[in-house]
């Protein structure tokens, strides 16, 4: 079993309040493996790319990323900014088309008279994401697809984008930079060991703050906030996110409303596109 000693510290136990994480059942070398990034050698994690388009019509990134990189093509390239951004005619016309979780276009065009790339968060995270992952490229003044961009794009390729743009959303891309937190990486590299405890827990509506003591390594810093920096934190950089990909479903605890909290549960995708071959030395359903 994997249970380190910080896990006896009065202030962890203080902090997970009754809750036992799901990862502590794992034993010692399944825990390494899951920390490690989902590449061909690695057993413990895997990304199915073998999906059609019907098997992703949940993942608003991967048809979002599908979208730009057609409109590069078609287009000749994408106008930016002298920022590097996207310029505003261009987020202008995607804020039409786009469909994603939780978007209010009604609220966003109410307190943004002018649309920015920054201001409207599905574009600028798919467009910074394509960029990390080579799909796209800056060139005078204009975003253009790459000839990777360009096969990754095409019908029968829907299920290696998703996994494509999963890996480095997950492991390559700091997600703390879209919701400025100061816990720096953190849940995100434990993200194989989250991952794994999300699909043995989130069988059912959680709120963050019970999935966040459920799935993630503690960390000081996470534990000893005065506000609850680390569900915050997981909920940006792992449970939206997540959501954005098709894997989770969400859903107002009671009335909507800003301040008020979220459930989260997966959806079947979720098991159907993370593949886990670990060890475990005890029962492995948390909630």
């Amino acid at each position: 079993m994997v249970a380190p000693g910080f896990l006896q510290n009065p202030e962890v136990r203080r902090w997970l309040d009754g809750v036992e994480p799901a990862w502590t059942v794992l034993d010692f070398a399944s825990y390494v493996m899951l920390r490690q990034e989902p590449l061909p050698g690695n057993e413990a994690i895997r990304l199915e790319p073998n999906l059609t388009e019907a098997d992703l019509k949940g993942s608003a990134v991967a048809r979002t990323a599908r979208m730009t990189l057609h409109r590069a093509v078609d287009a000749g390239g994408l106008k930016l900014t002298t920022t590097g951004n996207l310029s505003r005619g261009v987020v202008a016309d995607m804020v039409e088309i786009i469909e994603w979780p939780g978007l209010d276009k009604g609220e966003l065009l109410q307190f943004h008279k002018v649309i920015n790339e920054p201001d409207f968060l599905p574009v600028h995270f798919v467009r910074v994401l394509l960029e990390a992952t080579k799909l796209i490229r800056k060139n005078r003044g204009k975003l253009f697809a790459t000839s990777l961009g360009k096969k990754m794009s095409v019908e029968d390729r829907h299920g290696a984008l998703q996994a494509l743009l999963f890996r480095i959303a997950l492991w390559h891309l700091n997600l703390g930079y879209f919701d400025r937190n100061p816990l720096d990486s953190w849940p995100q590299n434990d993200v194989g060991v989250v991952l794994w405890s999300l699909s043995a827990s989130a069988n059912d509506w959680l709120r963050p703050d019970k999935l966040t003591r459920l799935c993630t390594v503690p960390r000081i810093g996470a534990i000893d906030s005065r506000w609850d920096l680390g569900s915050f934190a997981m909920e940006s950089r792992i449970l939206k996110p997540l959501l954005w990909f098709g894997l989770l479903d969400s859903r107002w605890e009671g009335k909507a409303g800003i301040g008020e909290p979220r459930l989260y549960r997966k959806t079947p995708l979720f098991d159907r596109f993370l593949k886990f071959n670990v060890q475990v030395e005890g029962p492995t359903t948390r909630h």
